[in-house]
Parts: C-alpha cells; structure tokens; sequence
C-alpha cells in the first residue's frame, strides 16, 4: 500500500512539474503583418524580447531570469542593448546561440563576450531582410548618489529594427531623451518606464508624443502602473497595448 502511495505522489508531482514547465513556456504574443508576411513578437519579460520572421528568430536582451532559454528557438541574431545584468547574461545568449549566430552589443559590452559586435549610436548593419540601426540611450535626470548618470551617453543602444517595411524601437534603458524626436515612421515602440533608472509614466508619454508610434508597450516597468500611461496617453492616435513586461 505504501508503494502504491508512494508511486501516486510521484506521478502527481511529475504532472505537476511538467504542467509548471508548460506554464512557464505560456508567453503572450502578438502578431503583427508586413509586406513579406507575419512578424511575431513574444514578451519574454522586462526586457526580454523574441521577434520572429520569415524563419528567423531575433532575441533581444535574453536574461535567464526571464525564461528557461534552452527551450526557446535558437537566435539567428541576438541584440543587446547594455551590460547591466538585466539585460545581458552570458548564460542565456549561449543557450540560444549557435555557429550561426550574430550578436550585437553595446559600446559598454565590448569586450565582454565572444564575438559581440559592436553597434555605436548612429551606426546601421542589415542582417538579410533584417536593419538595425543603433539609436542613443541614456539619462539625463535620473543619476546616482555621486552624480553619474545610471547610463552615460553613448554606451547604451535603443534599436529600431526594420521587417518588411515595419519598423520596431527598442528602447533600451533610457529617458525620453531629445534624439527620441528624431524617430521617423515607427510602428511599434518599446519605452521602459520604471524609476530610478529609467523614466515616469509622464516622460514616457511625453517621449512617445515626440515621435508618435502606431503601437507603443510599456516595458521594464517593475512596480510601475502601466494604467498611468494608458489614462495619459488616452487623448493621442497612439494604442497602448499592455503585456506582461514587469
């Protein structure tokens, strides 16, 4: 009898491990089209990102914390926007990497990973149907108790990637900085939104109305409400959809 139990708990706890796995691999997901076909984004978390298209994947800042990445498609191109470890894990970009791989960094990551690439701000690369530009990245309230900003001008990147005529800003760690103006076209933006290191609802809102984007996500926004942003934006031709990117 107590073999029979003992072998019932353990077939309960599997079911119950494997239906956690699941869970855990249960991403939200939008689509959106473009002129060579459907473009997914997955909202790994923070500011992990998937983006796929025409057979390719694009990661952007994998973090192992976000998700168990060896389950996770392997990345044709892996994009990261700074060193800071929410952003850029070693680990994670491994799991996900294979001969084939590019990967693009920061000037602050230079160095710090095999074959990295380094985009600077302003610099462009097409990988296939896939541009990248790197686009600034930074602070110019938010500082730390010694007056350095929590990142500096020209170390960080933001990212606009272009698919078939559709084109995605990545933010990155940054404020609602002045270059933000200079965005042209933008279908989808990703604006992160939590203090200190980062910005208010009401910068992001102010950033977004700079550029205007068809489609803007809150992202990186930790215990920020992402409603404050939705009541503040209510009045402008933007959708702000909310995804859980905390």
């Amino acid at each position: 009898m107590k073999t029979t139990i003992s072998c019932l708990m353990m077939f309960l706890s599997c079911i119950s491990g494997n239906a956690q796995t699941h869970a855990a691999k249960n991403f939200e997901t939008d689509i959106f089209e473009t002129s060579k076909g459907q473009l997914k984004i997955t909202f790994i978390g923070h500011a992990s990102l998937l983006i796929e298209a025409g057979n390719q994947a694009i990661h952007v800042d994998p973090v192992s914390q976000e998700a168990d990445y060896s389950s996770l498609p392997k990345a044709d191109l892996i994009l990261v926007t700074h060193e800071h470890f929410d952003h850029f894990d070693k680990k994670a970009i491994a799991m996900i990497s294979n001969p084939k791989t590019k990967i693009v960094v920061s000037k602050s990551c230079k160095g710090l990973i095999e074959n990295g690439f380094v985009l600077l701000n302003g610099e462009q690369k097409s990988f296939g149907d896939w541009g990248i530009e790197a686009v600034p990245a930074y602070n110019l309230v938010n500082k730390r108790p010694d007056g350095r900003p929590f990142h500096s001008k020209g170390n960080g990147n933001g990212y606009v990637i272009t698919y078939g005529g559709k084109r995605i800003y990545v933010a990155g760690d940054t404020e609602n900085i002045p270059e933000m103006a200079n965005l042209k076209d933008i279908d989808i933006a990703f604006l992160p939104m939590n203090l200190p290191y980062t910005m208010t609802p009401q910068m992001v809102a102010d950033g977004a109305k700079s550029f205007m984007p068809a489609v803007l996500y809150p992202y990186h926004y930790g215990e920020t409400d992402p409603q404050l942003l939705v009541d503040l934006l209510k009045d402008a031709p933007i959708k702000v959809r909310i995804r859980k990117m905390n």
